[in-house]
């Protein structure tokens, strides 16, 4: 109990600032961050699953919730949380948990470079104390004029200077002396950033706060009447999908990270998804297992669920009892973490593998962050998904056209032998071979070594017979039976 308790007080002082910047960066009320880490705690912290996986609000969900809550308002994202929780929980009823699995590495990485790039580009104009554009390609063209401007601009320099200051206490944490890094990096860059505001009475933004019990708002019955737009109805899937797949990814991390008992995928989904359902209820974030609070609870020493339980008993006494000490935080240090987790996001040394050894899965990831960014995280997603689905099938389908040599007179059949997967990606190299044969030659067309001949391949052969049959020609095919 000694070991939990100690890692229990380390995750809520790296779960502390993330949740308020995870927050502040979605475009809702701080308070609201503090509520879903409190439910990531004491819900899903109590619920079978993953012994020392710790949940709460995650940089990964900021730009989606972002884009919710700017066209739909914050009432309607409770109605999407929620929703989000109860099909995560029909999931893991039905055992699709191991199923995320599944999904293509380079699309899940693609994701987190696309969330990264697109938090940075966001970020970056609250580092400043400036407002962003909106849109992801908006932010981005944005940022020349954002440095100008700054430059000439005494307050957003001096904000500019503690988000800066920010990232750089991040990046270099890991090269202080150890006594020294027993403090989390976020609460270090934080505390720092937020005492020069106070002692030098700083004019820059600070976290604006109006208490737990102000902040929370149960969805009313017109928040659901969001749910008539099909944008909508995408959001809450993108949310399901996202929430899941990286709850899920994180908990094979981080039972990699001990030698503890193995996370129970489907009972995990349903512990997310319970959290998500108390969340969306109160009017929360959205909430996912998050592998930063997991790793500090991993390496503080954590040995049961009672760590992750106690850390959310830790924010809820921190929210009740010294609210207002959020107020004191300047948002270009919370701004400055978070271009510090969106970097983080981006996996820089896998897409320099991917690209020197499986470079098809380096187009993969970089299509859904671009696409990401371009567009929005679920139609990013979508595309990634689907050209890693065209890509496996382009794999999958191989086939070779034989034209055996003929060592007769000259005017006896040519024996074409096709074997492998015959599928539609392969019919043009089928018909281009089988139409550059003699057109007055009797064919004997061999299809018995195929394992697979999908319709339309199946259609294009047939078709091709009959068009040779008429040019005097003859064909024979031998079909595999079934």
């Amino acid at each position: 109990m000694r070991a939990d308790l100690t890692a229990s007080v380390v995750v809520f002082l790296v779960a502390l600032p993330l949740c308020v910047g995870v927050a502040v960066a979605s475009g809702v009320p701080a308070e609201l961050g503090l509520v879903t880490g409190i439910v990531g705690g004491l819900v899903t912290g109590l619920l079978p699953g993953s012994s020392l996986q710790v949940s709460g609000p995650a940089a990964g969900l900021t730009v989606l919730v972002l884009e919710a809550v700017t066209e739909y308002g914050l009432g309607p994202l409770g109605v999407f949380v929620l929703i989000a929780g109860g099909l995560q929980l029909l999931m893991g009823l039905l055992r699709l948990g191991r199923w995320f699995r599944a999904i293509s590495i380079a699309v899940v990485e693609g994701m987190l470079a696309g969330i990264g790039l697109v938090l940075i580009a966001g970020q970056l104009y609250a580092v400043a104390d400036a407002e962003a554009p909106g849109s992801g390609p908006a932010n981005l063209a944005g940022l020349p004029g954002l440095f100008t401007g700054v430059a000439g601009d005494p307050r957003a320099l001096t904000a500019a200077a503690l988000g800066v200051g920010s990232i750089a206490v991040m990046a270099l944490w890991k090269l202080m002396p150890a006594r020294v890094r027993t403090i989390p990096a976020p609460l270090a860059a934080v505390g720092g950033a937020t005492a020069l505001t106070a002692l030098f009475g700083l004019p820059v933004e600070r976290v604006e706060v109006s208490g737990l019990l102000g902040v929370i708002r149960p969805p009313s019955a017109d928040d659901f009447g969001a749910l008539a737009s099909a944008g909508a109805v995408g959001t809450v899937v993108a949310i399901t999908l996202i929430a899941s797949a990286e709850s899920l990814f994180s908990a094979a991390a981080v039972d990699r990270l001990h030698n503890g008992p193995a996370t129970h995928y489907d009972k995990e989904l349903m512990a997310q998804g319970a959290g998500n359902a108390v969340c969306g209820a109160l009017g929360a974030l959205p909430m996912t297992a998050v592998i930063v609070r997991s790793a500090a609870n991993v390496q503080a020493g954590a040995r049961t669920k009672a760590s992750r339980v106690l850390h959310g008993g830790w924010l809820l006494l921190f929210a009740a009892l010294v609210p207002a000490a959020l107020g004191l935080i300047p948002l270009a240090c919370l701004a400055g973490v978070l271009v510090y987790s969106g970097w983080k996001l981006i996996p820089l040394a896998e897409v320099r593998q991917l690209w020197r050894q499986r470079r098809g899965e380096a187009v993969i990831l970089l299509v859904t962050a671009v696409a990401i960014v371009v567009t929005n995280m679920f139609e990013g997603v979508l595309a990634g998904l689907l050209l890693a689905v065209a890509k496996s099938a382009w794999e999958t389908s191989h086939v070779q056209v034989h034209v055996q040599p003929d060592d007769g007179p000259g005017n006896g059949p040519l024996r074409v032998v096709v074997s492998g997967n015959a599928t539609f990606l392969r019919l043009p190299r089928i018909l281009s071979t089988l139409e550059s044969l003699p057109r007055d030659r009797p064919i004997e067309l061999d299809l018995l070594d195929l394992r697979h001949l999908d319709h339309a391949c199946h259609t294009a052969l047939v078709n091709w017979a009959d068009r040779h049959n008429d040019e005097k020609g003859a064909t024979r095919v031998l079909l595999p039976t079934g």
